[in-house]
């Protein structure tokens, strides 16, 4: 009876972590796709045409009753549509100005604070502490480092923790894919005087306009989805430990996409991310396993 239990749980955390590396990978390639209109259009325009795209596509299939939200709906869907807002501008600003590959793996410190914060075993914190080692190897800070965009990176990192705990709250409160579909509408209407600057002064190009919108896609109708189904079967700490890959990723993104060549540090700190992440997610985790069937009963 219990090994009947426990297969399909531990069916839904592999499921979970599937739906997790799609994600990531299409996250990574979204942000290189849209470097290439930092250009014309720089971060913010970049950003508010991909919150345009991701709300055309999630608002016609989560379909949001937004004249019946209640304020409990509300105010984490204004706060993750703000949540989105900062951490993507921040996140792109970051990759302008030192890179896909640090700026991400800055902002990876975002769900490694939830997995830390989070950790109830000792394993899992020295598996956090692990892929910490890892960013560090992987970034190598300097004295003449861009520390503005550093900060950005942080920034962003903030940004994701926040998004990983409202849009598993929102997964609680609203059905399918209206909390992200309606936290990004919250998102447009906050850069709708960025998209109209770029229309009257002519930058936005039919270039621009297509790298922006493949971002969209990419990073924001993608990730958005997939990462609200993950987070109904998995717990927070799980998923901060897991999104250590996104460094790695990130890297190869950049490499293909961008041209941005590794140093043997920078290989090192994947190894070291995608090592741990491996240790993480393979070996035996009945709490995590116990903790994801209770999440899909309230789903």
């Amino acid at each position: 009876m219990t090994v009947q239990r426990e297969a399909p749980a531990r069916a839904g955390v592999g499921g979970g972590l599937a739906t997790m590396m799609v994600g990531a990978a299409s996250n990574q390639v979204g942000a290189a796709v849209g470097a290439h209109a930092f250009a014309s259009i720089g971060p913010a325009g970049v950003v508010a045409v991909r919150q345009v795209v991701a709300a055309a596509v999630l608002l016609p299939v989560g379909r949001p009753p937004l004249h019946r939200f209640r304020w409990p709906q509300w105010w984490p869907t204004i706060l993750l549509g703000l949540v989105f807002a900062t951490m993507n501008l921040s996140l792109y600003t970051a990759v302008d100005r030192v890179g896909l590959g640090l700026a991400v793996t800055l902002e990876f410190l975002g769900p490694l604070g939830v997995a830390l914060a989070g950790s109830r075993s000792r394993v899992d914190l020295l598996c956090a502490l692990g892929a910490g080692l890892g960013v560090y190897v992987l970034v190598m800070p300097q004295g003449d480092s861009d520390w503005p965009g550093i900060g950005c990176g942080l920034l962003a990192a903030a940004c994701w923790a926040s998004y990983i705990l409202l849009n598993r709250l929102l997964g609680r409160r609203l059905p399918g894919l209206q909390g992200p579909a309606a936290a990004s509408t919250v998102s447009v209407v906050l850069y709708l005087p960025v998209l109209a600057w770029l229309i009257t002064s002519g930058r936005m190009t039919g270039a621009a306009l297509l790298f922006a919108v493949g971002a969209g896609v990419f990073s924001s109708v993608i990730p958005y989805a997939v990462d609200l189904i993950a987070l109904r079967r998995v717990p927070p700490r799980f998923f901060g430990v897991v999104m250590s890959v996104h460094p790695v990723f990130a890297a190869l993104a950049g490499l293909v996409l961008l041209g941005e060549a590794l140093h043997l540090h920078e290989w090192l700190g994947i190894l070291i991310v995608a090592g741990i992440n491996v240790l993480a997610v393979t070996r035996r985790r009945p709490n995590t396993i116990k903790i994801g069937k209770s999440l899909s009963r309230t789903s």
